[in-house]
């Protein structure tokens, strides 16, 4: 297929910061999809409750507001390339230490929190992805950050393996030495073959000298700007859905299939792989084509796959495992659908200018509005495994609703763009 050629061309043709990223990001991806989806498990092994690991998750969420609001201006100030290099050996390396000889819920709460320094590099590291690039070629760019992710996930089912042959505790300790050793050498790797963007240079020198609290105090505008903007906030609540239910399922997913479906531990890594073969099939088949539709049905699509996937999982508990297979099916669909949808939408709602200060406030807005659901569907869980799918549900039907009404009311002022391949209303500095 032609899109697929294009895909396959822009791969090989990349160079600068877009290579540097794309090239390196297995290194991050494959030690993160094996031990990811025993990490609940390994919790609860070491005597960690449901409520406690729920509690963890919104811990790190809230932590996460500080950082993604001092983002934009860290990364304005010191570049988006040393600013990646430092933030990433904090929230990742240090954690993967932690998370490898903790013993109690103290040691993932000191990891959550220094993880939880990530959202700086997000924005930074986004900003280094795309801001040299060709915007003709942001699409495809995009699309194999995606695909190096899925690919990666295809490495879990050797975790399953390990934990049958090893156990979980002592397979989780090791995979998560492994992920300390691989994605400290995809960070050195990134800094090393990465340079500083134009935009990320000028910007460095008009902040020099300008205090960390005025660059702050500046996002008084910033906010006032996405406030008076319909489609951003339509953008903000779709966000702030996907990112509920992807932390419920990342959080309480292994829990729900092992402690009520009744699936043995050492086969919680092959249902990610089947999503991810899915999510791979999708990528390169129907997918590249959305970005030429307006976004209302596509996104409606996606999370009407999303919802039947939730409804699958919860009739897994009377059905059995049998019903796990179809609902990750539906599952990866829905992701392959919804996630570069809300990467566009959030592209063309972006000044060039402003970029690293709006993705700021907009990370802010959604992590302030999410971290206390990580508690809620702990909580939820307690009572019973289930409840926190009906959560999913419920927020499902709800972005539902809310594209419906922004639609009955576009004449209000709202009007929805179509988001078309290699087109941005504020393409990056190039």
């Amino acid at each position: 297929m032609p899109k697929n050629h294009a895909m396959i061309r822009t791969l090989l043709g990349l160079r600068g910061n877009p290579r540097a990223c794309v090239y390196t990001e297995p290194l991050w991806g494959i030690p993160y999809n094996l031990f990811i989806p025993y990490a609940s498990l390994y919790m609860l092994a070491l005597g960690v409750s449901a409520q406690e690991i729920g509690l963890v998750a919104s811990i790190g969420l809230a932590a996460q507001i500080l950082f993604a609001l001092l983002s934009g201006a860290l990364t304005d100030k010191f570049g988006r390339r040393r600013t990646t290099f430092v933030v990433d050996l904090i929230s990742f390396t240090v954690p993967c230490l932690l998370w490898a000889f903790a013993r109690d819920i103290g040691w993932f709460v000191a990891a959550a929190l220094l993880n939880a320094v990530n959202r700086i590099a997000v924005n930074s590291w986004g900003c280094l992805l795309v801001e040299d690039s060709d915007h003709a070629q942001l699409i495809h760019i995009y699309a194999w950050i995606y695909v190096a992710g899925v690919v990666s996930a295809f490495f879990a089912p050797l975790a399953g393996l390990l934990v049958g042959g090893f156990g979980l505790v002592t397979t989780l300790r090791w995979l998560y030495l492994l992920a300390f050793v691989l994605m400290t050498a995809k960070f050195v790797l990134l800094y090393v073959f990465s340079t500083e963007t134009r935009h990320g240079l000028a910007r460095m020198a008009e902040t020099r000298h300008v205090p960390l609290r005025t660059l702050l105090s500046g996002y008084r505008g910033v906010l006032g700007q996405i406030l008076r903007a319909p489609g951003t906030l339509l953008t903000l609540f779709l966000m702030l859905v996907t990112a509920i239910c992807t932390l419920v399922n990342t959080t309480f997913w292994s829990v729900y299939a092992t402690s009520t479906v009744g699936v043995e531990a050492r086969w919680i890594g092959i249902l990610p792989f089947v999503r991810s073969i899915v999510m791979l099939f999708a990528f390169f088949t129907f997918v590249p084509g959305i970005r030429a539709l307006r976004f209302r049905r596509p996104m409606l699509a996606g999370l009407l796959l999303l919802g039947a996937s939730q409804a699958l999982l919860l009739a897994a508990s009377s059905l059995g495992p049998v019903a796990l297979f179809p609902s990750i099916l539906l599952e990866g669909l829905a992701l392959a659908t919804i996630s570069p949808l809300l990467d566009s939408m959030q592209v063309v709602l972006v000044d060039t200018k402003e970029r690293a200060r709006i993705m700021s406030i907009l990370y802010v807005c959604l992590l302030a509005l999410s971290s206390p659901f990580g508690w809620i569907a702990g909580l939820l869980s307690g009572l019973d495994a289930r409840l926190p799918f009906v959560l999913n549900l419920v927020l499902v039907a709800s972005g539902m609703a809310v594209l419906f009404l922004t639609a009955a009311g576009s004449g209000s002022g709202m009007t929805e763009a179509p988001l078309p391949a290699g087109s941005r209303r504020s393409p990056p500095e190039s």
